[in-house]
């Protein structure tokens, strides 16, 4: 039997990206078993430092850092976590998830190469045009 093809779904926390799994699921992975792809969940997640690099200085930086790190993973397990359960109930369990820090610009392009991906899909945030 051959290898399946690799299917990249970049995802991110908006309703975009979860309906856009969806219509994934269901049109790639209809018969979980059958599918010709192999299925892997990339998100980017934000770099704390960058996010509040600017105009931050003295002691109590460190804190806030360890805050924004705290929220940053909270909601990076929150996408993770309903992503797996939206594959559960569409019956797809062989999936593989992965998170990068960085530019999700630069992510997203990084893992079709590492993974010799066939196929990208992502939401549009409602940009319909984009394809």
């Amino acid at each position: 039997m051959s290898e399946k093809s690799v299917l990249i779904f970049a995802i991110d926390d908006s309703d975009h990206s979860f309906y856009a799994l969806e219509w994934t699921l269901d049109h790639y992975f209809g018969s979980p078993s059958t599918s010709q792809f192999k299925l892997v969940i990339i998100h980017a997640k934000s770099n704390a430092y960058a996010t509040c690099s600017v105009g931050m200085s003295g002691p109590g930086r460190i804190d806030v850092l360890t805050l924004i790190e705290t929220d940053i993973k909270r909601a990076v397990d929150n996408v993770i976590e309903k992503a797996k359960e939206l594959c559960k109930s569409k019956g797809v369990s062989n999936v593989s998830y992965e998170v990068y820090e960085g530019d999700a610009r630069n992510i997203i392009v990084d893992a079709v190469e590492k993974q010799h991906a066939t196929l990208l899909v992502m939401g549009s945030h409602g940009l319909y045009w984009a394809v």
